[in-house]
């Protein structure tokens, strides 16, 4: 009988499939490369570039390794090219762009049209024609999900819409999707995103600016949403799968309020507080932060209240006519 053995879970070297989606412009893979930066903590990483030796445009940006992968973009090359880097040592691996795997000369969808072509095009071969891609895909994926190495893919993304019916009329709207947002869809396998530990979609007019596709309650305060990804969230994201605590954003502002030595530094930290908890859109922070501040208010008024005996002087009134807001 097999012996399965169980041990107590714990978060320590966990693999990061992070993905980077957008358009053109959008700066997937400068934003890929910063991540990986910050992933790597100062080491060169590795880049497989797809896409004509572009990611070399960035080589004076950072200290990375490239290898220029060339047609057929087969799921079997690519996994190959992945494990060659991973073999090689590289803390992280940036794939620009994955979008080839699926759609690429030699990719998935060519690879299907060629079995369709064996087959004689037949309409009863029409399923059958998938088998082989498919599979090679399954595998590609089953063996990127063991690897040790971080991953970061970049995918093309294109928009896409629907027709739907709105009170009798026709109307054309950005497509739903669980794998894209607000009409863009990633250019991949449809199964792909579903495995990412993150992804993110890029405009255009905002290069570089986190809009989540995927992104987990741990997960949201490595990534702001009020400014780009950067080295930062590279750094965060690889203590947390190195079994770390990622820093609480909170602390510092509890610490400020808590210590304010007036009531005109306790208004300012006050406002600093809520102001980001409101950008955070974190309700539960928010609420922390005015006890924290209705707490060190009253010691404040406290110890500005004479003492037995004592005359009350202007400045002691002056002190407590101002109450933080």
């Amino acid at each position: 009988m097999t012996n399965y053995a169980f041990r107590r879970a714990s978060r320590t070297n966990v693999n990061l499939l992070i993905g980077v989606a957008g358009g053109t412009g959008s700066g997937k893979t400068y934003t890929a490369m910063l991540l990986a930066k910050g992933i790597a903590d100062g080491k060169p990483f590795a880049v497989i570039d797809t896409e004509a030796g572009r990611a070399s445009h960035y080589a004076d940006q950072f200290e990375f390794d490239v290898l220029e992968l060339e047609p057929p973009f087969s799921p079997e090359n690519y996994k190959n090219a992945i494990v060659s880097a991973e073999k090689a040592g590289y803390p992280v691996i940036v794939v620009d762009s994955m979008s080839h795997e699926y759609s690429g000369d030699g990719g998935i969808l060519d690879m299907q049209e060629a079995e369709f072509q064996r087959m004689g095009y037949k309409e009863a071969a029409k399923m059958a024609s998938w088998i082989k891609p498919k599979k090679e895909h399954k595998d590609m994926m089953s063996r990127l999900l063991q690897i040790r190495t971080h991953l970061i893919l970049c995918f093309r993304a294109e928009a896409k819409v629907d027709m739907v019916k709105v009170d009798g009329k026709w109307q054309i709207v950005p497509k739903q999707s669980l794998t894209g947002l607000d009409g863009w869809i990633p250019i991949t396998e449809k199964n792909v995103p579903f495995e990412l530990t993150a992804s993110f979609l890029l405009t255009a007019d905002a290069p570089g600016m986190p809009k989540p596709i995927k992104l987990q309650q741990q997960h949201r305060a490595l990534f702001p949403l009020d400014h780009p990804i950067n080295e930062e969230s590279g750094r965060l994201i690889a203590a947390w799968a190195g079994g770390g605590t990622p820093p609480d954003w909170r602390q510092d502002h509890r610490h400020a309020i808590e210590t304010a030595v007036d009531m005109a530094a306790l208004r300012g930290a006050f406002q600093a507080a809520t102001g980001a908890a409101k950008k955070a859109g974190d309700a539960a922070a928010l609420a922390e932060f005015t006890a924290i501040k209705d707490g060190r208010k009253s010691s404040l008024e406290l110890a500005a209240l004479p003492s037995a005996g004592s005359p009350t002087t202007a400045a002691d009134s002056s002190e407590t006519s101002h109450p933080a807001s």
